[in-house]
């Protein structure tokens, strides 16, 4: 039960260092390689770490960028 109470919580905001930091350190991948495994553009990426585009990552991009900030990107979501 405890395991999905934090699944079903709601993702902290990602400002621009923490998806940069995210993506280089935890994640270890290219702006390319990074914003295939999340779905996106890079495009999208390039704006979520500007922190003058005023973009942040929501929803399920969010919930993702949570999980592989705490667990890593080796082990299963689910």
């Amino acid at each position: 039960m405890t395991r999905m109470t934090v699944l079903c919580e709601e993702p902290p905001e990602y400002p621009p260092e923490r998806v940069v930091e995210i993506r280089t350190r935890v994640a270890k991948m290219s702006q390319a390689v990074f914003a295939s495994f999340m779905n996106v553009s890079v495009s999208t990426v390039q704006k979520w770490k500007s922190p003058s585009a005023d973009m942040h990552p929501s929803g399920a991009a969010a919930k993702l960028l949570q999980l592989v900030e705490s667990k890593g990107i080796d082990v299963p979501i689910v």
